[in-house]
């Protein structure tokens, strides 16, 4: 009985994840509990798969049916909307907040404030913007040769963006105190990060393992090779901008975790389509 009841939790934790994080349809009731939200954040590389794997396929289909200018922006929006646009709305409360040149006090009043300020506006038009260009870019290279690099990138981006989203968690204390939905993650620690992080690599080694099955093991190679160097990225310009950030506000917030997630999102993206432009 006590394993099933564990079994329950775990899948529990996983339902939750997909729920808070997309618009996959997971027709499971989860009791929400602290518990529940530490729990979460171990299945966050594997939402992130599924979110990557949705736009993969998105990417084909585009690229397919579409000219490549089109077919960018398309799958821009299905990316955005996949997730609810829940980290759009995080990088523009932030951005609201940050860029308002306030007190500390006053830019997390402004990030509670549900409208939207001009330097949100600004920075989220710019980032689907840029994000968009670069699909624009990939859609080109998908029918020039590049359709499995591109697929494996595609997948693991949002891997470890989102994994990132659970170290910061984990790393820097949550600057409202006893407030906001974050507050439910407290305790989340270094047992969820290295689970985490061990999702994220079984995600990342079954890409490779697809690209292998599809394009053999020198494919493969080269693929886990650029997985890693994601890894790398994802901690080294989470930290910088993370370190940023809770310089600002003391601490992070719920909004900030989303808008890292964006913005880590869109930098890896930009670093792949410059090394495919190099290597092309």
């Amino acid at each position: 009985m006590r394993n099933s009841s564990r079994l329950f939790d775990w899948i529990g934790a996983a339902a939750a994840a997909f729920q808070w994080l997309t618009r996959f349809p997971v027709p499971l009731q989860v009791p929400f509990s602290s518990d529940l939200c530490r729990r979460s954040v171990i299945f966050y590389p594997l939402v992130g798969g599924a979110v990557g794997l949705f736009v993969a396929i998105s990417c084909a289909a585009a690229a397919w049916l579409l000219p490549d200018a089109p077919a960018g922006v398309v799958v821009a929006l299905l990316w955005a909307a996949i997730t609810g646009a829940l980290h759009l709305d995080g990088l523009m409360d932030t951005a609201d907040g940050l860029l308002s040149g306030r007190s500390r006090e006053r830019m997390l009043e402004i990030m509670k404030d549900s409208r939207v300020g001009a330097m949100g506006v600004v920075v989220a038009v710019a980032v689907l913007l840029l994000k968009a260009s670069l699909l624009v870019a990939l859609a080109e290279q998908w029918r020039n040769g590049h359709a499995l690099s591109i697929a494996a990138a595609l997948c693991a981006i949002p891997v470890w963006s989102r994994w990132f989203m659970v170290w910061a968690i984990a790393y820097w204390p949550y600057a409202r105190e006893g407030e906001g939905m974050g507050r439910y993650f407290s305790g989340v620690g270094r047992l969820e990060v290295l689970l985490s992080t061990f999702t994220a690599v079984i995600v990342s080694a079954g890409i490779g393992f697809w690209a292998a099955g599809i394009g053999g093991w020198g494919a493969a190679q080269g693929i886990w090779l650029f997985l890693s160097a994601f890894f790398l990225l994802s901690i080294t310009i989470g930290f910088l901008l993370g370190s940023m950030i809770a310089r600002k506000l003391g601490g992070l917030t719920g909004d900030t975790y989303g808008a890292l997630n964006e913005l880590l999102e869109t930098v890896l993206l930009l670093i792949f389509v410059m090394v495919l432009h190099q290597a092309a």
